[in-house]
């Protein structure tokens, strides 16, 4: 009799919703932070809240993202490319002013792979010698600052350009720089 009454305890606390599910801290790094800024605008913008009004702005919004955003956009189905379309999944939640952390619980059951992206760590150019990095590393400071380094050739060349361009993207980088 105990040993039923065990097992109906496991089985009751598995089919209980929301113990299990809940994000761990740093899951859905990029769904969580980019659906709070996305939500923070529409409040900032004074956007009614209707799910079809949330969506014309999600889809504005997604046009102009860059990277891992891109992808989560790419994933609820927010760009011209995506091949599926989720994207009722959010507005829909938001228009009642769900939590993010539980808008993107849910759509980690209908895709994985939203909760799989992760921001790249951001390098310390204040500190970090240029020298070491690898030319992909130092060709993604470039894109980042949505520059490009036409005609370089060597290693040298990117670092001169970055170095060249600190200055305006990175500017108290660039002064620590020169107080070294």
């Amino acid at each position: 009799m105990l040993c039923l009454s065990g097992l109906s305890v496991a089985l009751a606390l598995t089919l209980v919703p929301g113990l299990c599910e809940a994000l761990k801290e740093g899951e859905c790094e990029v769904c969580v932070s980019f659906l709070g800024k996305f939500y923070q605008s529409l409040k900032d913008n004074n956007v009614e809240f209707k799910s079809a009004e949330i969506e014309k702005a999600l889809l504005k919004t997604c046009k102009d993202a860059k990277g891992k955003e891109n992808r989560f956009c790419y994933y609820i189905g927010a760009t011209s490319d995506a091949a599926t379309k989720i994207i009722n999944e959010v507005s829909k939640p938001l228009s009642y002013h769900a939590p993010v952390e539980k808008i993107c619980e849910k759509l980690k059951k209908k895709d994985s792979q939203i909760c799989e992206l992760k921001y790249d760590k951001q390098l310390d150019l204040t500190s970090v010698d240029l020298k070491k990095l690898k030319v992909k590393d130092l060709k993604k400071i470039l894109e980042e600052w949505g520059e490009s380094c036409k005609g370089c050739a060597e290693k040298s060349d990117f670092i001169r350009k970055i170095t060249e361009l600190m200055p305006k993207y990175a500017p108290a980088a660039a002064r620590a720089r020169t107080d070294l």
